[in-house]
């Protein structure tokens, strides 16, 4: 399947002799149907298409500022779940 559609909802027809994969009405794949167990069919050209888009991302990604997270105490979550210190000392939640 052509890689631009990979995480969409795409429409498959087989038949006996052929496959084809379609997305909001535009055919990205059509192949003879192989029957072989086990097997994998990729149209060299989504591959290329493939290691195009996965180049463009690792681009985008290297040039992107880190994202800024923010940083909780732990202590923020016993507060949220109602859960304290006893104060005995030995770390037992009340």
């Amino acid at each position: 399947m052509h890689p631009s559609v990979v995480g969409r909802r795409v429409e498959v027809r087989a038949d006996l002799a052929r496959v084809q994969v379609s997305c909001e009405g535009r055919l990205f794949a059509d192949h003879e149907r192989v029957w072989a167990r086990h097997q994998t069919v990729t149209d060299p050209e989504h591959r290329t298409a493939a290691t195009r888009l996965r180049r463009y991302h690792a681009r985008l990604a290297a040039g992107a500022p880190p994202a800024e997270v923010e940083q909780r105490c732990l202590a923020d979550y016993d507060t949220a779940f109602g859960l304290e210190e006893t104060g005995d000392g030995n770390g037992e939640v009340a």
